[in-house]
């Protein structure tokens, strides 16, 4: 298992308990894979840098994994589909 950081923003539309449903959902994402969540800050609504999508602020989520690769490849599927996650980057810690 290796460190990850995963920042992804979610709709700012959204109601809050659809965003702390979609928090939750992706998190177990991981514990159902064998791997942890060693940290979850969720960093609230901020303006974008541009607008994606039409929108100009999101919801930001930033957390650090002790996750296997079949965990990472599982969270990229599910929020390539996801449509309330506007964006997201994955990257390893330390790189």
């Amino acid at each position: 298992m290796k460190k990850y950081e995963i920042m992804y923003i979610i709709r700012p539309n959204l109601e809050s308990e659809e965003t702390k449903n979609l928090v939750a959902s992706l998190s177990n994402i991981f514990t159902e894979r064998q791997s942890e969540v060693l940290e979850l800050k969720e960093i609230g609504l901020k303006d974008l840098a541009y607008e994606i999508d039409h929108l100009k602020k999101g919801y930001y989520v930033w957390t650090l994994v002790n996750a296997t690769n079949e965990a990472v490849e599982e969270f990229n599927r599910v929020v390539r589909i996801t449509e309330n996650v506007i964006r997201y980057i994955v990257v390893k810690d330390g790189e």
